[in-house]
């Protein structure tokens, strides 16, 4: 039971306690609970380039509207006189059993908002027992996060890119420093228009933040000596500026030994280079598939799933699971929201493999709304990069909990014991 004191996790319904308890002293929490003011604190912490880059979505952002708006049209209908004196919040992925029905979904760049992000939210998922999906972007190697974590559950996204053995070899140390799922992330073969970092003329990669999986990767360090070799002194290169000097130093800054070593080496710029170079895979097919099915033996998950044809075609292609997103409306504008979708994609699937949903969720009855509709489990995203903005580790925590706290009341004050009693019956 979520309320069990011997299960070894602090009790959901604490958290409201002690918040309350706190205001007797005239404390009030650090990190706001209401989402929207949330975020508005969350930007004023945070660089407008990181705020940016977080915060915006796609073009006009109506995809994000739409995520948002999705939720609003669906109704839950409460029923009374169930003993709901002890809620069961937990949820088994893949043999492990969760307290909670959480994952974080895979954010990248952290060190725009914390220098040891990745370190920091691992902690604290860890903490909570909530999976925590590895950024392929991360700011901090897989095995520096893993090590923080513990016992802490942990999954891996991975971006395909345009070599299979650098897939292999992310997917190998992921495997070695006990990620428990793969999650390969197919919206975003290419950028999409993301409007708010196109203002700013900011891109993170090209100043050397999030790819620190690449810079601690054998395969790719091979690719980069011979890149280094191979340079094209006549390629375009940006006007020099005092802005240049400044992406340069970040440039140095962001490889894993001596700045000044980096720089003068030109492993650092070639880094930079040689990551454009290999990112990612646009021709990327069903057919490719059976390559990392071959390779792994972990969970394999797509995410970025919208259509129930794709759904149909990931089980059939042996793939295990299916995460319903449209990775936060950051890539295509005027998308079709991932909520309104999860029932098609579950229809689809026919119960024989989990379906993950995010994008959109803010709080306790959106989770509740998306597990009626038949969500294994549901990702949280901007919100706890709003925590870590705010207060770090404890910050990101903070945020974990008060999810776990509103949807455990959301589930209760509904009528529902556990997640089991959770069916598109308490919806309208």
């Amino acid at each position: 039971m979520a309320n069990n004191k011997n299960d070894g996790i602090i009790p959901t319904l604490d958290r409201q306690r002690e918040i309350y308890l706190k205001g007797l002293s005239g404390d009030r929490p650090m990190v706001p609970i209401d989402s929207d003011e949330l975020e508005r604190r969350a930007e004023r912490a945070m660089s407008p380039e990181a705020f940016a880059y977080i915060a915006g979505g796609a073009g006009h952002e109506t995809s994000m509207d739409s995520n948002r708006q999705a939720f609003r049209e669906r109704r839950i209908l409460p029923r009374m006189l169930n003993d709901v004196s002890e809620r069961d919040t937990s949820v088994t992925l893949f043999g492990r059993r969760l307290p909670s029905p959480f994952l974080l979904s895979p954010i990248g760049v952290l060190e725009m908002v914390d220098p040891h992000g990745d370190e920091s939210v691992g902690r604290a998922a860890a903490a909570e027992e909530v999976p925590m999906i590895f950024s392929n972007q991360a700011s901090q190697p897989m095995e520096t996060v893993a090590e923080a974590m513990g016992e802490g559950p942990r999954w891996f996204q991975l971006y395909w890119s345009k070599s299979d053995d650098l897939v292999k070899s992310l997917v190998s140390r992921a495997e070695a420093c006990g990620c428990e799922a793969i999650v390969v992330t197919l919206d975003t073969t290419m950028l999409g228009w993301r409007t708010r970092d196109l203002d700013l003329a900011y891109l993170p990669f090209l100043r050397g933040k999030g790819i620190a999986q690449y810079t601690s990767d054998p395969v790719f360090l091979k690719r980069l000596e011979k890149a280094i070799t191979e340079q094209d002194d006549e390629a375009p290169k940006p006007r020099v500026t005092l802005e240049t000097l400044k992406a340069l130093r970040e440039i140095g800054q962001s490889w894993p030994g001596s700045t000044l070593e980096g720089l003068r080496s030109g492993k650092a710029r070639a880094a930079v280079q040689e990551f454009i170079n290999v990112y990612s895979r646009p021709s990327l097919t069903w057919e490719d598939l059976s390559m990392l099915r071959d390779h792994t033996r972990l969970p394999i998950l797509l995410k970025g799933i919208l259509h129930p044809d794709d759904a149909r075609k990931a089980r059939d292609y042996g793939m295990d699971g299916v995460i319903v997103s449209n990775h936060g409306g950051r890539q295509v504008d005027g998308s079709v929201s991932s909520f309104e979708m999860l029932p098609r994609v579950v229809e689809a699937v026919e119960g024989k493999i989990p379906v993950i949903m995010d994008s959109g969720i803010r709080g306790g009855a959106d989770v509740f709304k998306a597990l009626a509709l038949g969500a294994t489990a549901v990702g949280l995203g901007r919100p706890w990069v709003y925590g870590l903005a705010l207060d770090g580790e404890d910050g990101a925590r903070e945020v974990i909990r008060n999810f776990k706290t509103d949807f455990e009341l959301t589930m209760g004050l509904a009528g529902c014991r556990s997640i089991s009693e959770i069916t598109p019956d308490t919806l309208v």
